[in-house]
């Protein structure tokens, strides 16, 4: 029997679950934005090629997507808390690492390889966890919030990085990270709760008679690839792979990493050219919470096919419109461009959901992610070198803005049967 004191709460807790999980994603996304910042400074301060210091970032970027299907089975293992709590200290101690880093495969193992696996163990399936646990209803609008906590993260933490490398080091760069990691694991262990049942309450919007799902204590490696293995057989699984595959390759990948320094070719400041990345994390928040309250209501396919569609037309736009100083089409790209950056998280975790059942929703999602970092690995890499051989990146945003237009095709197939299946459904 609930207690009267949890009857007459006026907080339910999944909105205490929320804030805590939307204040580890924004700091995660911060610490994830911090070798965007570093790529000119460590020029600067060793000569390092800029495909060198990309490499570190790829390896980043890969590994934050690899990780996530593998933390998704952990949390079911060993709990949401004390996977996160493990994260945010590898993270800390990794960052703090950074400021004795003298050659190029010390940057590639701890930002690349010991930040990489922390933040990748925080990465969206932990929001995608919560929001599965905690809530039965406003399940997309609480995605759509959470995946917000990313941009508000790089609101906040890129502007300062970014004064904080130039007025005071790289070194402090590392030693900012890592300080408000650990900062973040007392905050997790006190008020970041496992379920809904273990405070005596269902979720938020559960109805009467909502029964508590059977939770089975699997090894997290074998879920994840079994998971994997019965997801690969499903043609609408690897439409979402491919898309979002696009989607990290035309975001984190490129833009994510490369716009600063892109900017910086141009002749803008590095501080002006961080505080407009942060700002299209102002618009991702309106647009990914908006796409959050859609995606409750409308065909996430057809969100997904306008996403990608709009995403791409802006990429082509991109190379004509940076310059030394602020232009008014810049300002409308990023408007525009933040609109967009994650919206299309919210409608894929839905999509999810319908491959192998809400049940192995959050794993599978972990897979569909970690091919979204596979493409934002491809471009953190692909793109410094085509900027080594051709002098810009004006081909890297051409090809991203092609793919783009091919992910608002595939995603209008989710669902549809094949030809196989249309053939036995007519016999």
């Amino acid at each position: 029997m609930l207690s009267n004191k949890s009857k007459k709460s006026r907080i339910h807790p999944a909105w205490i679950a929320f804030g805590v999980t939307f204040l580890t994603l924004a700091a995660s996304a911060g610490y994830r934005s911090a070798p965007s910042v570093l790529i000119v400074p460590l020029q600067d301060a060793f000569g390092w090629s800029r495909a060198t210091i990309s490499l570190a970032i790829s390896i980043n970027v890969l590994l934050f997507g690899l990780t996530a299907p593998f933390a998704a089975a952990l949390m079911e293992r060993f709990t949401v808390r004390k996977v996160v709590m493990c994260a945010l200290t590898t993270v800390g101690i990794g960052s703090l690492s950074t400021v004795f880093i003298t050659r190029p495969w010390h940057l590639m193992l701890l930002w690349g390889v010991v930040v990489g696996v922390g933040t990748g163990s925080m990465a969206l399936v932990f929001a995608a966890n919560v929001a599965n646990r905690w809530f039965v209803a406003k399940k997309g609008l609480v995605i759509g919030m959470l995946t917000a906590g990313s941009s508000t993260g790089q609101l906040i933490f890129l502007p300062t990085l970014s004064a904080l490398a130039i007025h005071h080091g790289w070194k402090t760069v590392g030693t900012t990270v890592g300080c408000a990691s650990l900062v973040l694991v007392p905050l997790v262990y006190l008020f970041l709760k496992e379920s809904p049942q273990s405070v005596g309450r269902t979720p938020y919007g559960a109805p009467s008679d909502w029964v508590a799902p059977v939770v089975v204590k699997r090894n997290a490696a074998k879920e994840a690839m079994s998971a994997l293995r019965e997801a690969s057989k499903k043609r609408d699984f690897w439409y979402l792979t491919l898309s979002f595959l696009v989607c990290g390759l035309s975001t984190s990948g490129l833009v994510g990493t490369h716009f600063i320094p892109a900017s910086h070719d141009h002749g803008m400041a590095e501080v002006t050219a961080a505080s407009l990345l942060a700002l299209i994390g102002i618009f991702d928040v309106v647009g990914t919470i908006f796409s959050g309250y859609l995606t409750d209501r409308f065909d996430p396919r057809k969100l997904l096919f306008f996403y990608y569609f709009l995403r791409g037309l802006s990429l082509f736009l991109l190379p004509s419109i940076l310059f030394s100083t602020l232009h008014a089409s810049t300002l409308v790209f990023i408007i525009f461009y933040g609109l967009d950056w994650v919206a299309t998280v919210p409608p894929t975790i839905i999509l999810c959901r319908n491959i192998l059942g809400p049940q192995r929703g959050t794993v599978v999602y972990g897979w569909v992610f970690a091919a979204h970092q596979v493409g934002g690995s491809v471009a953190a890499l692909g793109a410094a070198l085509l900027r080594v051989k051709f002098g810009n990146y004006a081909l890297a945003f051409y090809i991203a803005g092609i793919l783009c237009l091919g992910a608002s095709y595939i995603v209008l197939q989710i669902g549809n049967p094949s030809s196989k299946e249309k053939k036995e459904i007519r016999v």
